[in-house]
């Protein structure tokens, strides 16, 4: 039996043992503040703050009028801490996306073999489908991130690592969020990205590991680009 402890720190580990515990899944229902309570004897005060810092690491969700329930556990959390912790330490944006920028394409290629493998010799008409969607948007200066972010999910989504597939995720939702807040010009040349897309999907049909790595270098070069000029505007004149 589990030691009653008074402390938030505590509940919070309490409520996490027994969510692994009863086995509950993403999605899924918890119990509720009463019925913690009175499992894991400790207080209405101490659940709800327990709650308050579960539930800011996704491992609950709280859905007002509908109850508390298992949260999808992503990365995020722990990804806009490093965020955060970048611009705090630098008090510069700008080198914390250029720094995100920097670790999503170093996830990127170390996947290469792994993704060449399960794709070879395949036909991906869903991922062909994104592409031509991301290349109707960009030909009339539309954004894409949906598109986008669907394209990098499926590629990801057939890999046995779960944790690298949510750590990709995370960082990819933490870029898309920032890119906004700095107010970056949009690449004149994202036409390029959207060829990278195909030439990444094209280079893992064929089971090129070096072509991928070049395609994901240049899927990322248009917004390189971006991030250089305006680190540049920043720069006092000499």
């Amino acid at each position: 039996m589990m030691r009653s402890k008074g402390t938030g720190s505590g509940a919070v580990d309490r409520i996490q043992e027994l969510i692994l515990v009863e086995g509950l899944r993403p999605g899924e229902p918890m119990p509720t503040e009463s019925a913690l309570c009175e499992r894991l004897r400790i207080s209405r005060s101490s659940v709800r703050e327990a709650m308050r810092t579960l539930a800011s690491l996704d491992i609950v969700e709280v859905r007002h009028g509908h109850g508390t329930f298992v949260g999808q556990l992503s990365l995020s959390p722990l990804v806009e801490g490093l965020l955060f912790r970048a611009r705090l330490d630098d008090g510069n944006d700008l080198r914390a996306l250029r720094e995100v920028v920097e670790l999503r394409i170093a996830i990127d290629l170390s996947v290469a073999e792994q993704l060449a493998e399960i794709y070879r010799d395949s036909a991906n008409p869903d991922l062909e489908r994104l592409v031509e969607q991301m290349r109707e948007l960009a030909s009339t200066g539309r954004p894409f991130p949906e598109a986008d972010a669907a394209f990098h999910t499926a590629l990801f989504s057939r890999l046995d690592n779960r944790l690298l597939r949510q750590l990709a995720q995370a960082f990819w939702e933490i870029h898309t969020a920032a890119l906004p807040l700095l107010e970056l010009p949009p690449a004149e040349d994202i036409l390029d990205t959207v060829d990278a897309h195909q030439a990444m999907l094209s280079a893992l049909e064929a089971g090129d590991v070096i072509a991928y790595r070049r395609a994901v270098l240049e899927h990322y070069r248009p917004l390189g680009r971006v991030l250089d000029a305006a680190a540049s505007a920043e720069l006092p004149a000499g």
